[in-house]
């Protein structure tokens, strides 16, 4: 069982990474982009993986991590729940989500309008 200081340790611990706020809760940044965060309650908190990364965390640990919800958990974003997630697989999880921010996943190209088709023609 972990808590939110521990993540919170843990996530200032990492290489270049700052504490701010995000919608009124604490997110962990490096280069400016969000990899992790508290949520309101301080029970649990998200990690950005792949969603490969999430599948994997979510099949080792089934009570500890979870899709957040929506396109967001879709896209990777993962419930951490602090009651169920050892030290070390918490730190896993957050030193992953950190070097993702190193190694950007590229984000599929925009779909085209059949109308935009049209005009590329002409």
């Amino acid at each position: 069982m972990q808590t939110a200081q521990d993540f919170r340790r843990m996530a200032v611990a990492l290489r270049d990474t700052t504490e701010k706020a995000h919608h009124g809760h604490p997110d962990f940044r490096a280069e400016g982009r969000i990899f992790a965060s508290l949520h309101h309650s301080m029970e649990r908190g998200m990690v950005k993986l792949t969603p490969d990364q999430q599948r994997e965390f979510m099949r080792a640990h089934p009570h500890a991590f979870t899709p957040e919800a929506g396109a967001w958990g879709r896209q990777g974003c993962t419930r951490v729940l602090f009651a169920h997630v050892d030290a070390e697989s918490l730190g896993e999880a957050l030193t992953t989500a950190r070097r993702n921010i190193d190694r950007p996943v590229a984000k599929p190209r925009a779909r085209r309008t059949r109308a935009a088709t049209a005009k590329r023609r002409t």
